[in-house]
């Protein structure tokens, strides 16, 4: 066998390998057999072609991207395998600057390569186009998956640039979902929501049908759900919210964007509060990973509410720190990065130095005056208890702030808490002048013209008032209560003007035509009656009863009967009160029984003593004069027993 021939033979064998390792996706043992074919012929195009896919399948992009480059010659028929190498090393740069250097038309899996780099490069005009020539010139089985890359494109697209959306399809739910995310972005919630809804039945009908388990189907309807929490979180519906993006994090999610989404917009349900999930959350949402799966619009909202959750969690060095990187990367941001650094400033107790990092940047961001911080800046002055300079900030704040209603309620407060009545007038006139320059509808304004003409009534304007309330009138030419007041200003200097008006006014009797009098005095009368306090009342009204005719009874106190032989002039007993047991006098029968020389007391004492304890031979003036001594102790006992006593007597 000649040379030649065992090398084709050996070529052809490595090749059958090739293939059935390639068809069984064995790719590793697939290189190996690529790699055998170049070592005995290098310059076979066909396994140099098939070692770049095997390395594409295996992960391994830069060895691949190295090869190519070391075989210059077959770079015009491998632009589509390193430019997807560039794609999938996120190097979107070089892989748009290698489909440039393809030097004849690009094919179709390039075409759609390129559309694909746009849309993550946030491109979407130059990619929608691109899927557009692609769906036109085209007519294959994968239609349906290039409709819903043109609809996400779409997303984010101007209103006007986009197509009727009743004319696009909504089947599969695939399409269905990227519908619903452009009737989000165009803020119309209800039918997002509808179409939502919609959505996660198509979804779930597709997905029984392969027979999968439940909580598969759940982790597939995770990203529906979590757009539907949303929009439920923009039409304030914050528990509905709150509970799906709950559940949906319960999951065994795969998807690290769905994940930092829901985790995001929890942060910012909870704001002030639960400070402790909202940390963990934020972590989540701040994975590195996202800056290739996440837009930008989306990534720099997440990096200013980890700004604003370590201000509350009171970490003022890492909400510095975030506020840098806002500042660095997302500069529109800059007003929302000075406002949370003065913040930080007012809780280390700062008020002077926050005031002036508002003001230079204020200051150095003159053509983008933002009037927020202004608003901040006029609330620090509060703080501090500086009105005066409160009250120069708004007054600053030029047209498009100065002159709205809440701006001039709040800054006549403070004029009227100064004291300074004339500069709270000033405020008004110069508000209406400028309102009657720039025409503006009265009906926007007509709370704000009531509280003008009432300030300048009471201040004794009389003739501003007026011109408030012909304001209010030229909207509400039917409102008698307006022409009653208007009258009432234009009497004070405009007499003729104000017999015009009054004209102009109902009479009484046609005030009083629907007006039913008798019930109106029936229904006085009933109240009256019900009245705890009533005066006098009217003799017109029938059945109301007179206080005149209602003589009150007097009640009369009977005198107390004397006993027949009451001697007013005598001095009464002393011991009158005291019951009779307690009195000195007072001695038992069985004592009576006694012998008088007979008297036991107690153990101890003598006969001698007993003279002492005989009362019989005392008389009654005696015994009272000695017996005066201070009460017993006891008396609230005995008392007690006096009282029973009474009480049964009284039942007999």
């Amino acid at each position: 066998m000649t040379e030649k021939s065992a090398k084709d033979k050996t070529i052809s064998a490595q090749y059958a390998e090739l293939n059935k390792f390639s068809q069984n996706e064995d790719f590793e043992r697939a290189l190996k057999a690529a790699n055998k074919i170049l070592g005995v012929a290098p310059q076979e195009y066909l396994a140099f072609h098939c070692k770049i896919v095997c390395l594409i399948q295996l992960g391994r992009f830069d060895e691949a991207i190295g090869h190519i480059n070391k075989n210059p010659e077959y770079l015009q028929t491998l632009i589509f395998e390193k430019s997807y190498c560039y794609y999938r090393l996120n190097k979107h740069q070089e892989a748009l600057e290698t489909i440039a250097k393809c030097e004849s038309e690009p094919d179709l899996r390039t075409k759609e390569l390129q559309a694909q780099i746009f849309y993550r490069l946030e491109q979407y005009r130059e990619a929608h186009v691109i899927y557009q020539n692609i769906i036109k010139n085209t007519d294959d089985d994968y239609e349906e998956e290039r409709l819903t890359n043109l609809y996400a494109t779409m997303v984010f697209l101007e209103e006007n640039e986009r197509a009727d959306l009743d004319e696009l399809r909504e089947t599969p739910y695939e399409l269905c979902y990227n519908k619903a995310c452009m009737l989000i972005a165009s803020e119309n919630y209800l039918e997002a929501e509808k179409k939502l809804k919609q959505c996660e039945k198509l979804c779930r009908d597709k997905l029984e049908e392969d027979d999968i388990t439940e909580e598969e189907v759940d982790i597939e309807l995770a990203l529906i759900r979590i757009q539907l929490a949303y929009v439920y979180q923009k039409q304030q519906r914050i528990k509905e919210a709150q509970v799906l993006y709950t559940s949906t994090l319960k999951l065994k999610l795969q998807d690290v964007a769905t994940q930092a989404v829901a985790c995001n917009n929890i942060v910012v349900i909870n704001k002030d509060q639960n400070l402790f999930d909202s940390k963990k959350k934020m972590k989540i949402a701040l994975n590195n990973t996202l800056v290739h799966k996440l837009p930008a619009s989306q990534r720099k909202y997440i990096a200013l509410n980890n700004a604003i959750l370590n201000y509350y969690i009171n970490q003022a060095d890492q909400c510095e720190k975030a506020c840098k990187v806002l500042e660095s990367q997302w500069p529109e941001f800059a007003h929302q990065v000075m406002i949370l650094r003065s913040l930080n400033l007012i809780k280390a107790d700062k008020i002077s130095e926050a005031i002036k990092l508002l003001l230079d940047n204020q200051n150095t961001h003159q053509e983008s005056r933002d009037i927020y911080v202004d608003l901040c800046m006029a609330q620090f002055y509060l703080m501090k208890g500086d009105k005066m300079e409160a009250c120069r900030v708004l007054e600053n704040l030029g047209d498009d702030g100065a002159f709205r209603p809440g701006i001039v309620g709040a800054l006549t407060t403070l004029y009227l808490a100064l004291g300074y009545e004339r500069a709270a007038l000033a405020v008004f006139e110069k508000t209406v002048q400028f309102y009657k320059k720039t025409k503006v509808k009265a009906a926007d304004l007509s709370s704000f013209w009531r509280q003008a003409a009432d300030f300048h009534i009471r201040n004794g304007h009389p003739q501003v008032a007026a011109n408030s309330l012909e304001e209010l009138l030229s909207v509400n030419n039917d409102d008698n209560k307006i022409t009653a007041q208007l009258t009432l200003a234009c009497a004070q200097f405009d007499k003729e003007r104000a017999l015009k008006l009054a004209k102009q006014l109902p009479t009484i009797k046609e005030l009083s035509q629907d007006i039913d009098l008798e019930n109106i005095q029936l229904l006085t009368a009933v109240n009256l009656k019900k009245s705890p306090a009533v005066g006098k009342t009217d003799s017109s009204l029938p059945n109301t009863p007179r206080m005149d005719e209602k003589k009150k009874k007097k009640h009369h106190h009977r005198k107390g009967k004397l006993p027949k032989n009451y001697d007013a002039s005598a001095q009464p007993d002393p011991e009158r009160w005291l019951p009779k047991y307690e009195r000195a006098g007072y001695r038992r029968k069985r004592d009576r029984r006694l012998a008088k020389d007979v008297i036991k007391g107690s153990q101890g004492t003598s006969s001698g003593q007993s003279e002492q304890f005989d009362f019989s031979s005392k008389k009654v003036e005696e015994i009272g004069s000695d017996s005066v001594t201070e009460p017993s102790p006891k008396n609230r006992q005995q008392k007690k027993g006096v009282s029973q006593q009474k009480k049964k007597n009284k039942r007999r």
